[in-house]
């Protein structure tokens, strides 16, 4: 079963998260997202990365997810 408490949502920042789930980054660089180490996903929304990056915002949050519950995303 997902535990809930530990999914990201679009509004969480990107480094945020690759600092609390860092079995995310291939997921997240896999799908284009290569600036995880940039100054600006310190500061930026998973789902204003994703837009940045030409992506549908639900869809990388829906993979992230995914990816921490255990699956492969």
């Amino acid at each position: 079963m997902a535990d809930l408490e530990k999914h990201v949502s679009g509004d969480m920042l990107v480094g945020q998260i690759v600092n609390e789930h860092p079995e995310v980054i291939d997921t997240l660089m896999g799908i284009g997202m290569h600036c995880l180490g940039c100054p600006s996903a310190q500061m930026e929304s998973l789902a204003d990365a994703a837009y940045v990056h030409g992506l549908d915002p639900q869809m990388v949050v829906d993979a992230v997810n995914k990816k921490i519950d255990g699956g492969v995303a």
